[in-house]
């Protein structure tokens, strides 16, 4: 299944199918051999969801796990990944998390009704994740994680996007590793579900694929076709800057006193509260790492571009987003 074909053109392609009476089946486009395309089709058609998280991308979960795991650098990982095959000798379109931003879009147009036409969502890759952010994760009791996020913000608000992202120890998804996928949903009725099950390879893909073959044939014997997905045109991109999330920040500063308190000070100026820090030294620098509590985004982001300025900062680090219960 193409899910970029879906990403892109699945709006266009839904009608087609309605217009002359077909089907349009794709549940190996997301999570190979994991249902969670029909579950959201069928059993959960009638539920308000809320938000959908997934692990959709076996790769970066593979060179993750990888440096969660063992200890490997990122370069390491992803090396044994194309090794294996998991990854392609050009791996930009995994880890820079254009497969998943592709997946969270077919998972947000069932979950919640949005279109499929090629709508740019917010995406960030895995390139900047450096051990020292893993070990950070680590010690703190989180693990790292690309995450595809589709959440309902207010009535009609949905945003959706692919990113790195701090995710608890103690949350299901924090247990998936390897090739693994998994998406967990969170229902207004049906409360917390979650799917796992390896996301590519022959047989999950083949195992989709003929089940789709046999909806099909179902549905030709009983003279009928299942409509792919409805558009709500009440629904509307959120400005994704002004979605809030916890942060993990982290600063390279020169090791030398006042450097602390400045740095804080420009977080302070942009609203954006500290939850915790940690410092660890290096010769004459210091990393100052910070949890932040639920900021903006365009805080954030205006809080790291007057932190480069500083004359003590050597250089910014890694700003990930933290899973917790709202974000």
């Amino acid at each position: 299944a193409n899910k970029a074909l879906m990403a892109d053109c699945g709006t266009e392609l839904a009608r087609l199918a309605h217009d002359n009476r077909a089907d349009l089946f794709y549940e190996a486009a997301v999570g190979g051999a994991i249902p969670i395309l029909r579950a959201l089709r069928t059993s959960l058609a009638g539920e308000r969801i809320h938000r959908v998280i997934g692990i959709v991308n076996g790769t970066t979960n593979f060179i993750l796990s990888k440096m969660s795991d063992e200890g490997s650098t990122y370069e390491d990982a992803l090396a044994e990944a194309q090794s294996l095959g998991y990854a392609e000798t050009d791996p930009s379109a995994d880890v820079e998390a254009h497969d998943a931003a592709a997946k969270v879009q077919i998972l947000s147009s069932l979950a919640f009704g949005t279109p499929l036409v090629g709508e740019a969502i917010a995406r960030e890759g895995i390139t900047s994740v450096r051990s020292i952010d893993v070990e950070f994760a680590r010690r703190t009791g989180y693990v790292i994680k690309l995450l595809g996020i589709a959440e309902r913000i207010g009535e009609h608000g949905v945003s959706r996007r692919a990113h790195p992202t701090l995710v608890p120890r103690t949350h299901p998804l924090a247990a998936v590793h390897g090739v693994m996928n998994a998406v967990f949903v969170e229902g207004d009725q049906s409360g917390p579900l979650m799917w796992l099950g390896p996301g590519a390879g022959g047989g999950p893909t083949a195992t989709a694929v003929l089940g789709d073959v046999l909806d099909a044939a179902r549905n030709r014997v009983a003279k009928r076709h299942d409509v792919p997905f409805t558009v709500d045109d009440r629904l509307y991109a959120v400005d994704e800057g002004s979605v809030s999330s916890i942060y993990y920040v982290s600063v390279d500063v020169l090791d030398r006193p006042g450097v602390l308190a400045a740095v804080a000070s420009v977080f302070g100026r942009h609203g954006v509260s500290i939850q915790s820090m940690d410092q660890s030294g290096f010769g004459d620098e210091a990393r100052l790492s910070f949890l932040t509590h639920h900021a903006r985004n365009v805080d954030v982001r205006a809080t790291l571009d007057e932190l480069a300025t500083l004359e003590a900062v050597d250089s910014i680090g890694a700003c990930l987003h933290v899973l917790d219960g709202g974000n």
